[in-house]
């Protein structure tokens, strides 16, 4: 009997190298399976392209809202983890997309890696 791991423990559910830290707008990073719900545990934004200072509204679907990564400012070596700091959030539903909105986003043009970690049941 085969087991998905991302059913059985927390685990990197996603891990993007081309998502826009500027432009304001919702970049889908997972779409929960069907039959599915997603519990996000953390989520990782790392190895900007360019400074990400000035970006200081970003948002995670059902999980972190209107948060800052304004203090990545290095290229290619800085990384932030995203947790979730004793917070309720609601589980994601099955075939929704959990999504990374930039409201205001980097003054530079950048992108950056984002690892999505969590579990399925």
């Amino acid at each position: 009997m085969s087991v998905d791991l991302k059913e059985k423990a927390g685990m990197s559910l996603l891990s993007s190298t081309v998502v826009d830290m500027k432009t304001a707008q919702a970049n889908t990073l997972y779409t929960v399976p069907t039959g599915k719900v997603c519990r996000i545990s953390h989520v990782v934004v790392r190895d900007p392209t360019a400074s990400l200072a000035g970006g200081t509204s970003y948002s995670v679907t059902n999980w972190k809202q209107t948060f800052s990564l304004a203090t990545l400012t290095t290229a290619g070596t800085d990384y932030i983890i995203l947790d979730n700091e004793n917070t309720k959030y609601t589980e994601t539903a099955a075939a929704v997309a959990i999504q990374l909105t930039v409201t205001t986003g980097s003054t530079l043009a950048a992108n950056a890696t984002i690892d999505l970690f969590g579990y399925l049941t």
